[in-house]
């Protein structure tokens, strides 16, 4: 019965609706209620007489600045505010109403309605209430008006007073964020969680603090995102998201073993709490016994329509067949070059049929254009034809997307990343077996390994480290000139795994790179390494190296409050900043778009110097 209601009532206060925008008069509200009202609310005409003046007591006028102009309910023996002449009590005072009217209801319909200029100056009123505004705005949201949607939930949050949020302002907060995040309007999205950090409620602090823990992780700031996550465990101590966050937080840090140490820890503890539904529970229970596998599940089954694709991706990966013999050889120069074939030119060919986009041809890291809005077509055909991955180019455009989507989660590297670098290890064991030469990436077809070792190299990077440095040292030995730059990132996980012995041999120019000269980041490495080797005089003399190198760097590290550098690869670096000259002090490098090792390099520098300044000056 109350379902029937709530239809009824929404049925009906639409239509008023319509009716008293033709003029915001009580009679004309009064006269459709009388003639078209009835048949809205099953033919009961007391029920649309009576319902009428509800409804008009709380609709906002656009020509009252939108005030609402509500009527002086009457009492029984006055005449009744239906204008049927006749006493309240035998009126719209008999009539009971099936089910309540919510007060806010003829405001989140005119929400719902109003567009352009109507709608920004009901907002701007400030006179929408907060339960109208939230639901108009989730309503936006769930039928894809993200720029009405994004527009409404602003309102509801710069409205200044914390304490009036309606207790369901938690997704309309994080449906804002994700808004912010779609549309590009980071800064807004920054401002928002600042100032629901500073001044919000405690249930909204907490989401807040959970999201900016995110933020940093997509941002590979790890140490950022753990002091958000310690700042969330404050605010909100027994919210099951933390359980969550952690786990990504500690796979993201590579310590596997204590993200499920710790996953146990919180089943354990919210599972005594017993007011946790069994979704939940279940879902925590995966959590404890294996973190990667769950946080990949969980990620497949939220891309929805490509969950099932994933999935057979997954599988497919994992039964791989192994990989047939390439065409390779070595020139009498000691080059080693690898063609195409006509089989893998075919197989290629079949998969540019469904796969819309190529590799860029002068990027290292690069595609044309975003596969996977088209992902639901590709996807299901590749699994369909193995074959396809027989050839390297298919695996390289593969390689490329997956990275693209799924680089930075490290819970996905085993099934997607590894397989495939099971597969081009095997064909760059064949290049070397062609015996010693260098694998240059202008040579022959040779891109085609090298950036798709590139790719997973990346790809792996967080995931399954070892693996991805084992990869990149391989790339390393085939291609001594590193054209791809993987000097740098090797360097750098060998300085956060505390090898510095292997640090610093390979921050060593090899002779074949000489004229280019060495990275600014190899050179920070190198005396990062020296440091940490207690070598002090010898890692002054590659600080001396370094300034030489760049002016700029070790001031721009060691300043107290360093201007932020741009994060656009796009955007033209800004003369003397740090960015500016690691292009000019290699300018023939390919950085990896998005690649953090050069910031975390600097992070270590920067950190030795100001820890032990006086021990450096003197060098």
């Amino acid at each position: 019965m109350l379902a029937v209601w709530v239809e009824q009532l929404l049925g009906f206060a639409s239509g008023a609706l319509k009716a008293i925008r033709q003029d915001e008069r009580y009679p004309t509200l009064m006269a459709w209620a009388r003639e078209e009202g009835p048949a809205l609310v099953g033919g009961d005409l007391p029920l649309a007489q009576a319902l009428a003046p509800e409804l008009w007591s709380q609709a906002p006028l656009a020509r009252l600045d939108f005030r609402c102009e509500p009527l002086a309910r009457p009492g029984r023996n006055e005449p009744c505010w239906c204008d049927s002449g006749r006493k309240t009590k035998h009126c719209c005072g008999a009539v009971t109403l099936p089910g309540s009217v919510p007060d806010h209801l003829m405001w989140m319909l005119s929400l719902r309605d109003w567009k352009g200029d109507a709608l920004k100056a009901a907002l701007a009123s400030g006179r929408a209430p907060a339960q109208a505004l939230l639901e108009a705005g989730l309503i936006a949201a769930e039928t894809g008006q993200r720029g009405r949607a994004q527009q409404i939930l602003e309102s509801l949050f710069e409205r200044g007073d914390w304490s009036r949020l309606p207790e369901q302002a938690e997704p309309a907060f994080e449906i804002l964020i994700d808004l912010y995040q779609e549309r590009g309007f980071h800064r807004k999205r920054e401002s928002l969680l600042d100032a629901v950090l500073e001044h919000g409620p405690l249930f909204l602090r907490g989401v807040a603090l959970e999201r900016l823990c995110l933020m940093h992780l997509d941002n590979d700031d790890l140490d950022s995102a753990r002091a958000a996550f310690v700042r969330a465990q404050q605010a909100l101590p027994d919210s099951p998201t933390l359980a969550y966050i952690e786990a990504m937080l500690l796979l993201h840090e590579g310590h596997e073993e204590e993200a499920a140490e710790r996953a146990r820890f919180w089943f354990r503890r919210l599972a005594r709490r017993g007011d946790l539904d069994p979704d939940q529970l279940q879902f925590l229970a995966d959590l404890a016994e294996n973190p990667g596998a769950t946080l990949a599940e969980q990620l497949l089954n939220a891309e929805e329509d490509l969950a099932e694709p994933l999935a057979s991706l997954q599988a497919l990966l994992e039964e791989l067949p192994i990989a047939p013999r390439l065409a390779v050889s070595c020139t009498p120069e000691g080059r080693l070059e690898y063609h195409t074939t006509a089989r893998e030119d075919t197989l290629h060919a079949a998969w540019r049929q469904v796969f819309p986009v190529s590799a860029v041809s002068d990027s290292p890291l690069g595609l044309e254009d975003d596969p996977w809005p088209s992902a639901a077509e590709w996807l299901p055909e590749l699994c369909s034809h193995p074959e396809w991955l027989d050839a390297p180019a298919v695996v390289q455009e593969l390689a490329l997307a997956l990275t693209t989507r799924f680089g930075s989660l490290p819970w996905m590297a085993p099934s997607l990343f590894v397989p495939l670098a099971s597969r081009l290890e095997r064909w760059l064991e064949q290049v070397a077996a062609e015996g010693p030469g260098t694998l240059a990436w202008e040579d022959a077809d040779n891109a085609l390994l090298l950036r798709t070792g590139l790719a997973l190299v990346v790809g792996m990077e967080r995931g399954a480290r070892e693996r991805s440095r084992q990869l990149a040292e391989r790339l390393l030995v085939l291609d001594n000139h590193d054209s791809l730059g993987l000097r740098e990132l090797v360097l750098d996980q060998l300085l956060r795994d505390g090898r510095d012995s292997d640090a610093l041999a390979l921050s060593e120019q090899p002779p074949e790179a000489e004229a280019e000269g060495p990275a600014l980041g190899v050179l920070m490495g190198r005396a990062l390494a020296l440091y940490r080797l207690d070598r002090p005089e010898e890692a002054g003399q590659a600080l001396a190296e370094t300034q030489a190198h760049n002016a700029h760097a070790l001031k721009l590290l060691c300043a107290d409050s360093p201007r932020p550098l741009s994060g656009s690869d796009d955007d033209p670096a800004e003369p003397g900043s740090l960015r500016r000259g690691l292009a000019v002090s290699h300018p023939d490098a390919r950085p990896v778009a998005g690649d953090p090792r050069g910031a975390r390099l600097a992070a270590g520098v920067a950190g030795w110097l100001r820890k032990d300044a006086s021990q450096t000056s003197g060098n």
